[in-house]
């Protein structure tokens, strides 16, 4: 029988204690993660670390530490993949991020433990842990703190509001305004406005900017012909 020649009682063993340490640590990850109702919880992450020991557990016993790699980056691959079916965009907003980084640490942690590296996959957990809770309010502090425009990590986008049969000049006017004042412009896109407006956002290179700059740039452009409206604001990056 193919199983009895296959069959190493140390072997086994071995694999054992790799699914049984990529369990208990997956457990704890998705515990935290569960605690909080993210859309990864408890048995996401316990699969994620059990599957990854597995996998490169098995390259390790039939290949040896070559094929262990080698399926180690393929799982890293797939994983990525993983994760991002757990990333949504909401509007302006994106969220998930944090819970596919946290399958993707999910996965080391199970290879670790698949290449007999316990100690290392416990290590990997606390730190995983760690900054799901240690850093939350930490976050939070950060994002209390007042926001330095010239200094944060913000996209800049400059509204104007015009006539929809002015629509194609102005565009070109928007343009070359910002860019005469050394403002790139990444893109322009068209909303549809009321009462047969069209609003042109400009969406800007740079993430550093000076506001009075911007204000003095949208005061000229309210006042060009077949202009509504002009505004600029700021949307903060992730």
């Amino acid at each position: 029988m193919q199983f009895v020649s296959n069959f190493h009682g140390a072997q086994f063993l071995d694999t054992v204690v790799s699914l049984a340490a990529a369990f208990l640590f997956g457990t704890l990850i998705g515990a935290e993660r569960q605690y909080r109702q993210r859309t990864a919880g408890l048995r996401t992450n316990v699969l994620v670390a059990v599957g990854s020991a597995a996998f490169v557990d098995l390259a390790s016993s039939l290949g040896g530490p070559t094929d262990a790699m080698r399926v180690a980056a393929n799982v890293v691959t797939g994983v990525g993949f993983l994760g991002a079916g757990v990333i949504m965009k909401e509007g302006m907003n994106v969220r998930g991020l944090n819970t596919a980084a946290t399958l993707w640490c999910s996965a080391a942690v199970g290879a670790c433990a698949g290449t007999d590296r316990i100690a290392e996959a416990g290590l990997i957990t606390f730190i995983i842990i760690a900054g799901n809770t240690v850093l939350r309010p930490v976050a939070r502090a950060i994002d209390r703190a007042p926001l330095d425009a010239r200094r944060s990590e913000v996209s800049y986008e400059v509204r104007l509001t015009v006539d929809s049969a002015a629509a194609a000049d102005l565009r070109d006017v928007l343009i070359d305004t910002l860019e005469a004042e050394k403002y790139l412009v990444r893109d322009v896109d068209e909303e549809p406005g009321t009462d047969g407006a069209v609003v042109l956002v400009a969406k800007l290179v740079t993430t550093s900017v000076v506001p009075a700059e911007l204000d003095a740039i949208t005061d000229r452009l309210a006042k060009r012909p077949h202009t509504r409206h002009a505004t600029w604001e700021s949307v903060t990056e992730e």
